[in-house]
């Protein structure tokens, strides 16, 4: 347990911001994981729309800081390439 007044401060930070991390960096999980599942469907329209929200939200945690900017862009290109490969598909 924190002993200094400072140390104490620094507990109080990383929970506010380990909460706000969480919001931001769930919705990007949820977005991307609702996008892989419409493109395993193989519903073009619904994956393309489930794959750009996906993407606005991982630059949202990007932008944010709760995800690393290249994480965030590895993530889309890996999406982007599940999808172009459905689409090629069919």
């Amino acid at each position: 347990m924190a002993n200094t007044k400072s140390a104490k401060k620094r507990v109080r930070q990383n929970e506010k911001r380990h909460l706000r991390n969480r919001v931001h960096s769930g919705r990007a999980r949820t977005a991307v994981k609702k996008a892989r599942i419409a493109i395993a469907k193989g519903d073009q329209e619904q994956a393309q729309e489930a794959v750009r929200l996906a993407s606005k939200w991982l630059d949202h945690a990007a932008t944010k800081g709760s995800l690393h900017k290249n994480t965030a862009a590895r993530s889309k290109s890996r999406l982007m390439k599940q999808l172009a490969q459905m689409e090629a598909k069919k």
